[in-house]
């Protein structure tokens, strides 16, 4: 007798193991407040995700790069179109600096609109001599050290769709109203960059671009009817983290029938919570946006091959995105291996780089940062080892605020340890701020100018 397998909905994932799920106080709460998300309109659609799935499946044969950055947390306290406009502002400056320079369309992805809940390494922490409940994002809790901002609350999950309704509605209205035509490009450098060598550079490159146009112009193109010159097509995405947040929001598509999830048009599943039988791989074998996984220093190839099959087993281009996080110091040893059972498996797969996460320490006065020097040679060993296997470096994923913050040390315009106290803002772990973030892009641009001259194992 055959064994049918269980009709999946949003809510299959209760049961099964969910990792690093919030105990809230009022489970009757919870469900409430899951059920007035669930009567709200969708946060992005079925045909967008559709649409950057496409997009993604250029990356995965080799004919783009990706993007994606942005907020470590997304805060509830520092939420205005003045933020998010700064935030865009970064992310279209790297993303022109790529395309430019590397002569490949950019696929521009931001951390933005939904990436409120992290996980932690222990439920609790001592503040002052007293245990509180970690802070696990502004969807869960307060930031606050005190027992009552540090109690679970799922009312935050209302406010956290709220605001992400904000920020996606002045997202598509900054991306098609003008503020990111691409004769705006000198206006996209922020005064405390402009005067750094990275501003400067930027400028001379935003010349250029401004004489190419001139040319074209001057050829008799018409510029004002090519839409890719006056809009951009930003996605959002955040790691799907919170269960209850991400079942309220995902959707039957009336078009095909399928689930996707609502909440952002890509999620992706966090190093900690990517076991292949647990909720969250489960959850998102389900839905049909494209989905990411962080892969650290641990991963076996094994692992790898086991999470691809789980959730992309029909192959489809564009579908999975792995990101590496595996250490400056180890990313050349621990990432071909990887790269080598993907391929042989014939798995379509996007290969991003996070240098972010693995180059974390604390300085002798206990404050927890990471120096772009460590960022930069991740990066170089990740695309070293995707030449070295045939594989292609598909992208980068950051963590970056457009603010002038003293998180991350080093840069061309170097910070250094004593200058971390100046404006250490973050929620939760250190982001390059915008100088450093413009310096990346130049740097991954030149090294990808370099990939004709790299021999290939598989050449």
């Amino acid at each position: 007798m055959s064994v049918t397998e269980p009709i999946w909905t949003p809510s299959s994932w209760r049961l099964l193991q969910a990792h690093h799920q919030p105990a809230w106080p009022d489970p009757a709460l919870a469900a409430r407040a899951v059920e007035r998300i669930r009567m709200m309109p969708p946060l992005v659609f079925a045909g967008e995700a559709r649409k950057l799935r496409g997009a993604l499946a250029e990356v995965a044969a080799g004919r783009a790069f990706l993007l994606q950055a942005g907020d470590c947390a997304e805060s509830f306290n520092d939420f205005s179109a003045i933020t998010i406009r700064e935030k865009l502002k970064i992310l279209l400056q790297m993303a022109a600096v790529l395309t430019y320079g590397a002569t490949l369309p950019v696929v521009k992805v931001g951390r933005i609109a939904g990436q409120f809940a992290k996980p932690r390494s222990a439920p609790t922490e001592i503040v002052d001599g007293v245990e509180l409940a970690s802070f696990f994002g502004h969807v869960i809790n307060g930031d606050e050290a005190t027992v009552a901002a540090r109690t679970p609350d799922p009312e935050r999950m209302v406010s956290g769709y709220h605001q992400s309704a904000a920020t996606l509605n002045l997202l598509r209205a900054f991306t098609k109203g003008g503020f990111a035509d691409l004769t705006q490009v000198h206006t996209w450098n922020k005064d405390f960059v402009a005067s750094s060598p990275e501003g400067q550079r930027y400028e001379e490159f935003a010349s250029e671009i401004g004489r190419a146009l001139r040319f074209m112009a001057a050829c008799g193109i018409d510029l004002g009817s090519e839409r890719s010159l006056h809009e951009v097509d930003v996605w959002t995405s955040h790691e799907g983290l919170l269960l209850d947040y991400e079942e309220a929001l995902t959707r039957r598509d009336s078009t095909t029938g399928d689930w996707y999830d609502c909440s952002a048009h890509m999620l992706w599943i966090g190093e900690r919570t990517r076991q292949p039988d647990a909720a969250h791989v489960d959850y998102f074998a389900h839905v049909h946006n494209p989905i990411g996984v962080k892969l650290g220093p641990t991963t076996t190839a094994a692992e790898a091959l086991e999470l691809a099959d789980r959730l992309n087993p029909d192959r489809i281009p564009g579908r999975l995105t792995f990101i590496t996080r595996m250490g400056a110091e180890r990313v050349r040893d621990l990432l071909p291996p990887l790269l080598r059972a993907v391929a042989e498996a014939e798995h379509s797969v996007v290969w991003i780089c996070d240098p972010m996460h693995a180059n974390i320490f604390k300085t002798a006065s206990g404050i927890k940062t990471r120096h772009f020097d460590a960022i930069m040679a991740e990066l170089d060993g990740f695309f070293e080892a995707c030449w070295g296997e045939g594989a292609w470096p598909g992208g980068v994923h950051l963590e970056f605020t457009g603010e002038d913050v003293t998180e991350c040390l080093g840069g061309s315009a170097t910070v250094f340890e004593e200058q971390l106290n100046h404006r250490y803002e973050t929620l939760c772990d250190p982001r390059l701020n915008a100088r450093q973030s413009l310096d990346l892009a130049f740097r991954v641009a030149e090294t990808m100018r370099q990939r004709d001259a790299v021999p290939s194992r598989t050449a």
